[in-house]
């Protein structure tokens, strides 16, 4: 992997004895998207983290007392916003792609018949 992810700081991602954690199958996936295409040369990785470090401060300034941080949804956020600006994907492509995704059945694309704990 050549993005250089920040090890400290707010766009650092999620650790355990200095691996990436991920909580669901999604955020490795988001996760792999930003890399994959930073490698690719869509974008540069300070671009990415600009927008993620934006997506992160916002939702620091409005989240209410209670609203649980989910960094890989900022994530996400963050990758579309580069998207998005670099005319890749229109905002309505987005609202419209993540709206059929979240239509689908929980599990529907993971399997319980094979060897490990979820």
């Amino acid at each position: 992997m050549t993005a250089p992810l920040d090890i400290e700081g707010p766009a650092a991602p999620p650790r355990s004895n200095g691996e990436l954690v991920f909580a669901e199958p999604w955020e490795s996936r988001a996760f792999g998207m930003a890399v994959s295409l930073h490698e690719a040369g869509a974008f540069t990785w300070p671009e990415f983290r600009d927008a993620l470090i934006a997506r992160i401060k916002a939702w620091e300034e409005s989240a209410a007392p209670d609203e649980p941080y989910d960094y890989y949804r900022l994530w996400l956020a963050a990758l579309e916003d580069v998207l998005a600006g670099l005319c890749a994907v229109s905002t309505d492509e987005v609202t419209t792609r993540a709206h059929t995704l979240a239509q689908r059945p929980p599990g529907h694309d993971h399997r319980d018949d094979h060897d490990h704990a979820h």
